[in-house]
């Protein structure tokens, strides 16, 4: 309890704050946090940014598994089995309680698979579409067509997009931290103001795509993975 707790006081939050609460708190100080709204040339605020979005991230995470799902019905107790009105022929050894279950087709077993609260959207269609704002962390878009798509100030923690197609999408301030971008498609893609730290990016195409102004680098890419990725330039990353 005394996590769950931290947790909410990280988002400043009291506990038992309903998922749009928390969402809504996440999107907030993940904005005031951002490291591209902290001056570049003051390396302690930079990294004090660097750790309190990553506490923020971790408290949201925890506090959205945490969410009350639908709760497997306890089983019921079988019924006493009732005497037999002669006796049998030969001994019967005395049942158990274990054996008395077992037997009954009354005691259902309890399922505690959880299944993904998000319904799949691989190969989903997306072109055009205005997603600016919202959270899809977690989910899984891989191969979909999200070309020319407003992804602005998207959150996008740990979200497939393996093989996506984001031609010409706008993710202006997206947060794709750790997200999985291998082999998508980000040609012409405005990244400006994007958070890609830890996402992995190999064999990505981000030919053309917007990085920043006046030979100014304005995406986050602090521990991403960009092997084989074909850069803005048209350089392939060793």
């Amino acid at each position: 309890m005394k996590e769950l707790d931290r947790c909410y006081q990280v988002l400043g939050l009291k506990p038992g704050a309903s998922l749009e609460e928390v969402n809504q708190a996440y999107k907030d100080l993940a904005f005031i946090w951002h490291p591209d709204r902290i001056p570049q040339d003051n390396p302690r605020l930079q990294q004090k940014a660097q750790e309190k979005l990553k506490e923020i991230n971790q408290a949201r995470e925890q506090l959205r598994s945490l969410q009350p799902q639908a709760r497997p019905v306890a089983p019921q107790p079988a019924p006493a089995p009732r005497p037999a009105p002669a006796p049998a022929p030969s001994p019967q050894p005395p049942r158990t309680p274990h054996s008395a279950y077992a037997r009954s087709p009354q005691a259902p077993q309890p399922r505690y698979h959880r299944p993904s609260p998000f319904p799949d959207l691989t190969g989903a269609d997306f072109t055009g579409a205005d997603l600016s704002e919202k959270d899809l962390s977690g989910r899984n878009l891989s191969q979909a067509n999200l070309s020319h798509a407003n992804l602005s100030d998207a959150f996008m923690h740990k979200t497939n997009l393996t093989g996506a197609t984001l031609y010409r999408a706008n993710l202006f301030r997206a947060n794709l931290l750790q997200a999985n971008l291998q082999q998508a498609d980000l040609r012409e893609a405005n990244l400006v103001g994007a958070d890609l730290s830890g996402a992995d990016l190999r064999g990505a195409d981000l030919r053309g795509a917007a990085i920043g102004s006046n030979n100014r680098v304005l995406v986050k890419m602090t521990g991403a993975i960009l092997t084989g990725a074909i850069l803005p330039d048209g350089t392939v990353h060793e």
